[in-house]
Parts: C-alpha cells; sequence; structure tokens
C-alpha cells in the first residue's frame, strides 16, 4: 500500500506540533476526547435538523479502551465519522479543521458546541504514540475506512468494515525511555484522572471499564475472600455544576463541590454563582474561602481561577482573570467566547479576557459590599482573613487597586471601639472636621496609651488605630476618602486650636525659644527642633514628625532586609508646656549638666512611648542614674 506525504508541508511542522507546541504530554488525551465530542456534536446537531427522534446524548457515549498487551489506548466515539476525502482533508492536512469549517457553516446555530478550532488537537497523540489508526464510518456515506500513520513519513487511507458509524481512535503507545515512562498512559486509574482534570464537563458520557473488587460468593464470612471483575463506569460529571439554574443547586451541593474541588476541610465563606451574557458570555463559580490557605501570605502562593472553553479545562490557574487583592478567590469561569492560542493551553491575551476579568472584579466587590452591609459578623470573620490583601491592593502598583477597594477596608475606631468602614468614619465627622485622623501603633492597648491620643479623646474627635505595618502605607498611597484627607494625629500640624490658643502658644514659644535651643543642641540631628506641643494634656512629653515619612513608616522601612540605606524620620520633640516637668526644665536652664540628663530622658521616654527603641542605653541610663544619687 503506498504511504502518502502530508499535504501540510510536513515533517518539521508535525515535529512542531509534537514537541513544542503542548507542555504537558497528557494533554493529548484531552485533544482527543474533544475532537470525539465534536464529532459527536455534529452528528446530534444533524439529527436536530433532520428531525430525527430518539437520539440522546446518553446514546452517543465515548468509549476508551486499553490493552496493555498490544500497548494500545483506543477512544471510540458514535459521531458523525469521516469519509475519504475527509480523512484526506482533515488528517492529511496538518492545521486544517474539520471542527472549525462545520462551526463557521452554522454559525449561531443552538444545541452545537463545537471545541476544536485549529486542526492540530489529533496530532498531540503522537506525543505519546508511535502508531496512531483511524477508523471510521461516515454518516453520510455509510463507508469505512482506516486512516494509519507512524508519524511524519506519511499516512496510508485503505477500505475497512466497521459496524458503527463514528471513529475510533487506536493509539500504540510508545515503549519507555529512561526519560519517559510512557506506561502510564496504558493506567486505567491515571487515564481515569485525566479525563476528570480536563474532560469531566464533556457533554457526552466517557465510559470505561475499570477494575472493581467484590467478596467471593459464598466465601466463609469469618475469612472473606475477595475476587476482582471489570465494570464499565462513567468517568466524567457531563454537566457542570455551574451551568444548572441556581434553583437546582443546594448549599450541600455547592459545599461538597468546593470541598472536593479544591481540597478545602472547610466549607466556602461565600459562593458566588453568575451566568453573563453580552459583551462576554460566561459562566462563573466563586467561592471565597472561610480559611486562610496555609501558604496564601507566602510567594509560592499562586492565584487563578480554573478557566475552562465550553466545559474542557484550559488553564488550572488564570492569573490574568483576578486582579492580585482579589487573589484569595477560588473558582473558575467557563467561556465559548475566549480566544485561545494553537494548543489551548494559553490564551491570547485579547479583549474578551479583559472584559470577563472587569466584570469579575466588580461581582465580586459587589458581593463583598452586600456581606458589609447585610452580614456584618461574617464580612468582619472574611476580613479577618484577608484584609491585609486588601490593603495591599490600595498600596501595591502605586495605588491601582484602591479605587476597588477602599469602600472594603476596616480600621479599629477609637470611639466605637470595634473595626469600622471609612464610610461609617465620614458619616460621623465633625461639621468642621477636614480631615481623617489615624495614629499608628504595635497593639490597640499600647495605641490607647500614646500622649498624643488623649487629647484627640477629649476634643472627640474620633481616630483610626492601624496596626498593621502596611497600614499607613495603604493610607498615604490613598491620600484622601470621599474628599478628606487622611492625617497622623502625629503629623507637625493638627490645626485644632483656636486663633486664642495658637496666639498665646506663639507667645510661650518665643518666651522659652532660648530653652528649646539648648534642649536641640543636646538631642544633635536626633530631632529637627523641640518646641511647645499643642497635643498633649496630662503628658510631659511625646514625638511629631515634619515630612513625609512617619515613625511607623521608617520602623517599617527599617526592617526590610534589603534596606541598605537606613529611613529616618524628622522627629520633633514636644514639650507640654502646662506639665510640672515644663517648670522643672525651665529652672534648670543655667544648669547644663542636669538640663542634657532631662533633655536625654525625656527624648528616650517619648521614643519608649512610640515603640521605639533608646538610640544610646548607656547615655540614658546614666542620665537617670545621675537623678538617682
Amino acid at each position: 500500500m503506498e504511504k502518502t506525504q502530508f499535504k501540510a508541508e510536513s515533517k518539521r511542522l508535525l515535529d512542531l506540533m509534537i514537541n513544542s507546541i503542548y507542555t504537558h504530554k497528557e494533554i493529548f488525551l484531552r485533544e482527543i476526547i474533544s475532537n470525539a465530542s465534536d464529532a459527536t456534536d455534529k452528528r446530534y446537531y444533524n439529527a436536530l435538523v433532520r428531525n430525527e427522534t430518539g437520539l440522546n446524548r446518553e446514546l452517543l457515549p465515548i468509549d476508551i479502551a486499553i490493552d496493555k498487551d498490544k500497548r494500545t489506548l483506543t477512544v471510540s466515539d458514535r459521531g458523525c465519522g469521516m469519509s475519504y476525502d475527509e480523512l484526506e482533508n482533515n488528517l492529511g492536512t496538518i492545521a486544517k479543521s474539520g471542527s472549525l469549517a462545520f462551526k463557521k457553516e452554522h454559525e449561531g446555530a443552538a444545541d452545537i458546541d463545537i471545541i476544536g478550532q485549529f486542526g492540530v488537537g489529533f496530532y498531540s497523540a503522537f506525543m505519546v504514540s508511535q502508531k496512531v489508526e483511524v477508523l471510521t464510518k461516515s454518516e453520510e456515506t455509510g463507508e469505512a475506512y482506516l486512516w494509519s500513520s507512524e508519524g511524519a513519513d506519511g499516512y496510508t487511507i485503505e477500505a475497512a468494515e466497521k459496524d458503527e458509524i463514528g471513529t475510533n481512535i487506536i493509539m500504540t503507545i510508545k515503549d519507555n525511555t529512561e526519560e519517559e515512562n510512557y506506561d502510564e498512559f496504558l493506567d486505567s486509574y491515571r487515564i481515569r484522572a485525566i479525563v476528570k482534570k480536563y474532560s469531566d464537563y464533556i457533554a457526552y458520557p466517557i465510559k470505561m471499564a475499570m477494575e472493581q473488587r467484590r467478596a467471593k460468593s459464598g466465601s466463609d464470612p469469618a475469612n472473606i475472600e475477595y475476587e476482582t471483575f471489570m465494570e464499565v463506569e462513567t468517568l466524567n460529571s457531563m454537566v457542570p455544576i455551574w451551568k444548572k439554574a441556581k434553583s437546582e443547586v443546594s448549599e450541600d451541593d455547592y459545599n461538597q463541590f468546593y470541598q472536593d474541588k479544591f481540597m478545602d476541610y472547610a466549607k466556602p465563606l461565600k459562593i458566588i454563582h453568575s451566568a453573563t451574557e453580552g459583551a462576554a458570555t460566561y459562566n462563573a463559580l466563586l467561592f471565597i474561602p472561610s480559611e486562610t490557605p496555609y501558604n496564601y501570605y507566602s510567594k509560592n502562593f499562586e492565584k487563578g481561577l480554573q478557566l475552562y472553553a465550553s466545559g474542557v479545562l484550559i488553564m488550572e490557574k488564570c492569573a490574568d482573570l483576578l486582579p492580585d487583592y482579589f487573589s484569595f478567590v477560588r473558582g473558575l469561569v467557563d467561556s465559548q467566547d475566549l480566544s485561545l492560542n494553537i494548543s489551548r493551553e494559553i490564551l491570547q491575551h485579547d479583549r474578551q479576557l479583559k472584559i470577563i476579568a472587569n466584570s469579575l472584579e466588580k461581582k465580586i466587590k459587589n458581593e463583598l459590599l452586600t456581606m458589609l452591609k447585610n452580614d456584618r459578623e461574617k464580612y468582619e470573620s472574611f476580613f479577618d482573613k484577608f484584609g491585609l490583601q486588601l490593603k495591599y491592593g490600595a498600596y501595591d502598583n502605586y495605588g491601582a487597586g484602591k479605587e476597588a477597594v477602599k469602600d472594603l477596608l476596616l480600621f479599629y475606631s477609637s470611639t466605637e471601639q470595634k473595626l469600622v468602614s471609612l464610610a461609617e468614619y465620614i458619616s460621623r465627622m465633625k461639621e468642621d472636621q477636614s480631615n481623617i485622623y489615624y495614629v499608628c501603633g504595635n497593639s490597640i492597648d499600647q495605641i490607647d496609651l500614646l500622649p498624643q491620643i488623649e487629647m484627640m479623646k477629649d476634643k472627640g474627635y474620633e481616630v483610626l488605630y492601624l496596626t498593621e505595618m502596611i497600614d499607613e502605607f495603604a493610607l498615604k498611597m490613598m491620600r484622601v476618602y470621599e474628599e478628606k484627607e487622611f492625617k497622623s494625629i502625629s503629623d507637625g500640624d493638627l490645626n485644632l486650636e483656636s486663633d486664642e490658643e495658637k496666639e498665646a502658644a506663639e507667645k510661650k514659644a518665643e518666651e522659652y525659644k532660648e530653652l528649646f535651643e539648648a534642649m536641640k543642641e543636646v538631642l544633635g540631628d536626633k530631632v529637627t527642633a523641640v518646641k511647645l506641643s499643642s497635643r498633649l494634656k496630662s503628658h510631659p512629653v511625646c514625638l511629631s514628625v515634619e515630612g513625609p515619612v512617619s515613625l511607623e513608616m521608617e520602623k517599617v522601612l527599617n526592617a526590610m532586609p534589603q534596606n541598605d540605606i537606613p529611613v529616618k524620620a524628622q522627629r520633633v520633640l514636644e514639650i507640654n508646656g502646662e506639665h510640672p516637668i515644663f517648670s522643672k526644665l525651665c529652672q534648670l536652664k543655667d544648669d547644663q549638666t542636669m538640663l542634657k540628663n532631662y533633655t536625654e530622658i525625656l527624648y528616650t521616654q517619648a521614643l519608649l512611648l512610640e515603640g521605639l527603641s533608646p538610640e544610646d542605653t548607656l547615655t540614658y541610663v546614666n542620665a537617670v542614674c545621675s537623678l538617682m544619687v
């Protein structure tokens, strides 16, 4: 029998298909099953057009058979089959797709969901096969043919016998090598796992005989003997849960699907099931976990949703569908509108993908806002696990995600003594208040003892307590919320005094100017100034900051391992002019030694109150000791 050379430019192209296009060898089974599904779709569609009855999807299974002795893996369908000309055109010409031609011819028709587009998936079989045979009988002609090839050298076609309409793909699996174990594709459990992974939602039953175990009939109950037998199983689920109406799926169904699919021991906190039509048509089933994955806040965590095209798994984790600040979301998207690359493993970055991603982002945000409004306890449980990621979203990439997350953020409130949103803070602001006030610290209790907070409470201002390293960076990047600027109560000038108070303070500062200059000289470049404070009530001293870098930011930036150049805030030592310690300082203006000791002690106390370590412990200890003798 004469061998025919491939029409499409040949050995080099086929070699490229086998060795370069597909990342994982197991993909071949997805491609072969997808082709079988396409052929079955065509037959099913043709039957509908001809008004034929009695042909349903259950009667059109895709069968898989393994023969370990012959090293063959066979995939059989009851689809439309191929004529001699179709074998020549579709299999004899690489990169010509019969499925794509059929799809274009019947564009817009219902009940047809063709997967194949490029006409190359069939050749992925050569990744694992030394020989591929196609035994097919055409629905149109009723004739049967056997197409056979061992790779790039060409193929043969001969007349054959076949009882049923449809196609059998018989793949003779390669022998093992030192680098590759091809025996795995002759293992029924491995084949079942590949089907479940990639083809679980093909619309037709995928069946295969699986080895089962049962007790031998009549065996002694005290010493049961077992026997093995073969039983045909349906390997795939067929109807995806996300394509069912919500009314058809119970909460237990959703929970079970989530826990099985994403291997989580806990039920999801929130389920988002949507079907969207319009600029992009897709189904999405998303889950917000109730617990943080063990590696979530590590570099090893991979974000992304499972991506299906017409029920066939294309990507295990499509990162482009989720922004980083919603990376905690698990789930999947299924669409017919995606532009895939030739291997169907990678997406072309096109408009459709962006439309779907933008739509999902809005959907997730709206669901979280609804939870925040209607189920506060559940939302706070979510925020406890993933709030840090939302805050990173406000800061990361120069604040690109701040508009998306700003309404979802919560911070502890000095007046409410619980977590509040920025919108809730705004709703309680004083009439003449132009800033959203905040303060940083290691804990709620430590912040509550800061000297600066006392006066804010006394004046009735609500202050947000920031206890996580990212908090202030996020607010600095956001800058404003509803036209109200964020302001630290440690900033240089809060501008909360009346004109009379300001005038009196300026007069007093001028009066004791020499004292403050002498204290500044003692501290040198540790501070940029020493001045009279307008923010202290019962405490003698505190630190404030001039410039963009706060004390909290200084701590965070200097703790980073890659930071070789120390960062330092422009510190100002503020003295309470109404405190007895100020009177003592005034008495020491002519005693330089004692003034130096008092200044060092007060500065170190201010550092400790801020949660900062003393810069010169020995000087501090000596200063304290000098006052004790």
